[in-house]
């Protein structure tokens, strides 16, 4: 009798050792290299000309993103990088060039978390920050806060129980006023999209 109690409680504390090895984690981490395109969609230069716009550069950026799900379907993900420099052109020409740090706050929706290939939707906000605007030799600058919305689209490939690989597409709102000694001759519509890839670890 001892010896079947024993095994009992053997296999028990098994079955149990292993359920909670194959509790998931609410935390996950992803790496990714992002292609930033935007919109510029800039006003006219007032006192320049009709057509003359503000443009800023496309670049390739890394991005570490940090998300916590409240539940399998539902979650909230934190998208962080470092300052990005941009150049800065007028119709073309480069007139100088800024920094910005761009991060964002998105609540998600994960419609099949169980399955091998996860789509999902967020929407929230991006603060963009901007910094070491040197446009104009100095004489122009850009607002230094930018509060918009952020919409993003993407999926997960899941690899094993902990990692994945990442495609994602995100819609900022990022807008500033252009400031030349003091006169604001122009609003920039950077509005960029960001195309992602890249790999995920779920603790």
């Amino acid at each position: 009798m001892k010896k079947a109690i024993l095994a009992v409680l053997a296999v028990t504390m098994t079955m149990v050792a292993a359920g909670a090895s194959a509790q998931t984690s609410p935390w996950q981490v992803r790496a990714r290299a992002v292609y930033v395109d935007p919109a510029d969609k800039s006003d006219p230069v007032a006192g320049v000309g009709a057509s003359d716009r503000i443009g800023v550069s496309d670049k390739t950026i890394p991005e570490i993103d940090v998300s916590y799900f409240f539940t399998p379907n539902i979650a909230a993900e934190l998208v962080l990088t470092y300052p990005q420099k941009h150049d800065v052109t007028l119709d073309g020409q480069a007139i100088g060039t800024f920094k910005h740090l761009p991060p964002s706050l998105l609540a998600q929706y994960h419609f099949m978390p169980g399955a091998t290939v996860s789509p999902y939707v967020g929407a929230g906000i991006n603060w963009t920050t901007f910094s070491k605007n040197r446009i104009l030799n100095g004489q122009g600058s850009l607002e230094h806060d930018s509060w918009g919305l952020a919409l993003q689209a993407g999926v997960d490939y899941k690899l094993d129980q902990n990692w994945s690989l990442n495609v994602d597409v995100k819609k900022l709102q990022l807008r500033s006023d252009v400031m030349i000694a003091g006169v604001k001759p122009s609003k920039v519509k950077v509005d960029p999209v960001l195309f992602g890839i890249g790999v995920g670890y779920r603790f």
